[in-house]
Parts: structure tokens; C-alpha cells; sequence
């Protein structure tokens, strides 16, 4: 009994048809028949009641139907297992990821992964979250790590919150700190402050600009349009105060005082996402499972 055998037989009990049946599995009518005939000698049954135009299954056919289908779905399954593990040894994973979050999420997460599946190569796209979720709408990226809520109008994406974080002032140490109140530095304490402020499209820049418009003022920029290095340094060489994420702060606090945001604070929400329309592949899953649990 051979595999492609039963795939005939199947294809044959279920269009009640020989030659609807070869066209479904991409086979000549006749090699398809001699095939099933061959299958009857195997098993000593006729499996099929062959009148014109009236094709019906013999007791014979109606108890192999069943376990052929069950056989096939079995090898289904075994190819796709095997496929997915090949996945795992090679391929890549397209990450779209915050700059923020490259420099404070990313770094042992990635590291776990790499470790892991060696033979999987991770191509990082580091942008803000509107251009990412533009990546992700045209296939340019499997996952991305974004912040919430989504733009207007974005395209169907399925997210997953993956953390909350707070958001703290830096300041270099020789540098008065803002406000200088025992509850951490208020939002209103910012104004009039030299502010060094990221490039447009930053959800930082836009969290930051919109709170200080909130308590009744427009915030000054002491120098603007920098990436998270180099606000940083600008930071750090005494420029000016910056609003950044508590992850980040932590893992670049060397030549920076860190002080946090007084209540209410400032925060923001981190989801992955995907398409809806396209499942990730199988490492990106992967991938993905990490950094839910980690």
C-alpha cells in the first residue's frame, strides 16, 4: 500500500468521480485508475461500485475511508512538525523595534534567542512607532515592538501588551534637578527648563511635548532632533534635561543623575505586534514567546 495510493482513493470517495478526482490531486484519469486497481489487488477488495456515472463506496471502502484520512492528516502533520523545526535552524526574523527599546528590552532577550537558535539571523529595524507599523502593514517586518495606542487609522494588526514603564527625568550630575521637590520632579517643573528633545515621529517627543501642554505651557528645546545615544550624551555633557524610559535611564546611568516623574508620572504601554491577516513564521513565534515571558 503505498501513500499516494490512499491520496487517490480519498480524492476518488470524495468527488464520486475518477476524472474530478485526477484533476484534484494533478494526475492523468488513467494513471489514477490503475493506481486504485492496484490498491483493490493489495487489499483482495473492491473499494469502489463503479456504474456510468454513479461512483459509490463498497463496506470495504466505506471502513478504509476513515483510516486513509486519518493517515493522511497524520503525515500532514509530520511534515508541517518537521518543516517547523527546520525553521528553527535556519531563516531569519524581521524585529521592528523603538530605539528606546533596542537599547533597554532588546539587549537579553535577543542574546537568549541567538543562544538558543544560533542559525536564525535577526535583522533589527530601529524607527518609531508610526513608521514601524507602516512596515509592518506592508510585509517589510514579522513582529514589532511598538508603543500604544496605535496611530489613527492603522492598519488590522494583533498586539499584545508586553510591559509598562515609567518614564523618569536625566539630567547631568553638576546640574540643578528640575523643581528640586522631594516627590520627584512635576511635570510643571519643566517649564522654562533646557529641554533636549528627540526628532519628530518619536513617541517620546510627542508623550513628553503633549504633557507639558497639558500643565499649561509650551516646552523649550535646548537642542532637538536626536536618536537615544545621542540625547544621551547631549545629557550627559551638560546641555540640558531629557524625559526618557526608566529601562533606558537604568542601563545608561553612568555620567547621569536619574530622578523620577512625581505622581501622577508619566508612562507608557509596549505591545508586540503582527499582522492579523499573516501569521508570523515559526522563529518569529519563537521570538515572540521569549519576549512574553521573559
Amino acid at each position: 500500500m503505498q501513500f499516494q495510493q490512499l491520496q487517490y482513493f480519498v480524492a476518488v470517495a470524495e468527488t464520486r468521480h475518477f476524472t474530478r478526482a485526477a484533476e484534484l490531486v494533478h494526475v492523468a484519469q488513467p494513471s489514477l485508475s490503475q493506481q486504485i486497481r492496484a490498491l483493490e489487488r493489495e487489499l483482495g477488495a473492491d473499494l469502489f461500485l463503479r456504474a456510468r456515472g454513479n461512483i459509490t463506496l463498497t463496506d470495504a471502502g466505506e471502513a478504509l475511508l476513515p483510516l486513509a484520512r486519518r493517515i493522511l492528516a497524520d503525515a500532514d502533520t509530520a511534515r508541517h512538525e518537521v518543516q517547523e523545526l527546520v525553521q528553527l535552524r535556519s531563516g531569519r526574523v524581521r524585529l521592528g523595534a523603538t530605539p528606546s527599546l533596542c537599547t533597554g528590552l532588546l539587549p537579553d532577550v535577543l542574546r537568549s534567542f541567538h543562544d538558543r537558535y544560533p542559525g536564525i539571523q535577526l535583522l533589527i529595524e530601529e524607527s518609531g512607532s508610526h513608521d514601524l507599523v507602516r512596515e509592518l502593514a506592508r510585509g517589510a517586518l514579522d513582529l514589532a515592538l511598538i508603543v500604544l495606542p496605535l496611530p489613527p487609522a492603522s492598519p488590522a494588526l494583533t498586539t499584545v501588551e508586553l510591559l509598562r514603564e515609567d518614564l523618569v527625568v536625566v539630567s547631568s550630575p553638576e546640574a540643578t534637578v528640575p523643581g528640586r521637590g522631594r516627590g520627584g520632579v512635576k511635570i510643571a517643573d519643566l517649564e522654562g527648563e533646557r529641554l533636549v528633545m528627540f526628532r519628530h515621529g518619536y513617541d517620546l517627543r510627542e508623550l513628553t511635548v503633549a504633557a507639558c501642554r497639558s500643565a499649561g505651557f509650551e516646552p523649550g528645546f535646548v537642542v532637538e532632533g536626536g536618536e537615544m545615544d545621542a540625547v544621551l550624551g547631549f545629557v550627559r555633557a551638560g546641555l540640558g534635561v531629557a524625559v526618557v524610559p526608566r529601562m533606558v535611564a537604568a542601563r545608561s546611568g553612568r555620567g547621569l543623575r536619574v530622578t523620577p516623574l512625581a505622581r501622577p508620572g508619566l508612562h507608557r504601554t509596549i505591545a508586540l505586534a503582527h499582522r492579523s491577516d499573516v501569521a508570523p513564521p515559526r522563529a518569529a513565534r519563537e521570538l515572540q514567546r521569549m519576549l512574553l515571558e521573559r
